[in-house]
């Protein structure tokens, strides 16, 4: 990483601090793992409960055959429930179950409470300039899926 050049840092930072982030979230966790792309589709899933497995795809820009592996290990782990769409045969429509409702909000509260605590041991400078930086990163992700070809 170069030190210096904001992209190049912007790039290395972003999945080390995810990372980072997870292996916290998982020390002295009593359920299994909830893996990365596993905890943001149940967080779409419960966010929107009912969307079709192809739009869960197009949102976390994956392709629908991995989503519907993911799909596949949390219906067996009874965090989703998959339904026929009544509209069309083809598709799927998710749903989170309530053990997977509750299972987001523990990993929801235990991810809030770690950024709070690392966020409140910065200065207030720092604090600052990340919550200056906020509205940039989003307009970063909407930039890069601008033009965005299917997964």
């Amino acid at each position: 990483m170069a030190a210096g050049d904001p992209p190049e840092e912007l790039a290395g930072l972003l999945p080390r601090i995810q990372r980072l982030a997870r292996r916290r979230l998982w020390n002295g966790l009593r359920a299994p793992r909830l893996r990365g792309a596993h905890a943001e589709l149940l967080r779409l899933v419960v966010d929107e409960p009912g969307i079709r497995v192809s739009a869960a795809a197009h949102d976390l820009c994956l392709a629908a055959n991995s989503v519907s592996t993911l799909v596949n290990r949390l219906v067996a782990e009874g965090l989703l429930r998959r339904e026929t769409d009544p509209g069309d045969g083809r598709a799927a429509l998710l749903h989170p179950t309530p053990a997977g409702v509750e299972r987001l909000r523990e990993w929801r509260a235990r991810r809030d409470a770690l950024f709070r605590e690392h966020v409140a041991r910065l200065d207030a400078a720092d604090r600052a300039a990340l919550t200056a930086a906020l509205p940039s990163l989003r307009r970063l992700a909407e930039s890069l899926r601008e033009g965005e070809e299917p997964p």
